[in-house]
């Protein structure tokens, strides 16, 4: 019996081509401008402190890196703040984040309504959040501890970098609970 070693032209003949490859591109799609979809928290929790209390905490844009997560720096921009005619007072700030190897800078503009609420949202230039939108909300709470104030905090983000975005995108749902907390924190230091 003897054996035949197929030639190329006969393999050719009887397999169907066969390509090779070496590199595989991953879909790079979700790294498009444009592409982060804003990622809502929404936190509530009863403190034993009333509004004024509460809202002085979160009022003080200047203290934000000693309990804000990831925020390394803050600078008023505007003095005094703006009085608008319905009680409103509007400051701009430049904050400082941080977090892993990133850090970047950004004006947010803070509107407090006294005693009610403080929204902070980057403005529209800033080369780290496509959006970035954070509200929180002071009202007498109904339950039975005198003094107690029911807290609540919206959070909304998109980063305007994808690779940012990527990296978040595993420990960024917890910011809104570690913003509570370290709220809850600085306000047992402040208040005792």
């Amino acid at each position: 019996m003897m054996l035949v070693r197929p030639t190329t032209a006969r393999l050719s003949q009887v397999l169907p081509r066969c390509r090779r490859t070496f590199i595989t591109l991953p879909d790079l799609s979700a790294f498009a401008p444009g592409s982060s979809e804003p990622q809502r928290y929404k936190e509530r929790k009863v403190l034993p402190y009333t509004q004024k209390q509460l809202y002085d905490v979160v009022s003080n844009v200047a203290s934000y890196p000693k309990f804000v997560p990831f925020c390394s720096g803050s600078r008023i921009l505007t003095h005094p703040p703006k009085q608008t005619s319905d009680g409103k007072q509007v400051v701009e700030a430049e904050l400082t984040v941080g977090f892993l190897a990133f850090k970047e800078s950004y004006v947010s503009t803070v509107t407090c309504i006294p005693n009610s609420s403080v929204e902070a949202v980057a403005s529209s230039s800033t080369p780290l959040f496509e959006t970035l939108s954070t509200i929180w909300r002071f009202e007498a709470s109904r339950a039975a501890t005198p003094n107690s104030t029911l807290v609540t905090l919206d959070l909304e983000y998109a980063f305007a970098n994808p690779l940012h975005a990527s990296v978040s995108s595993a420990f960024f749902g917890q910011v809104s609970k570690a913003m509570v907390q370290a709220f809850e924190e600085r306000c047992r230091r402040v208040y005792g």
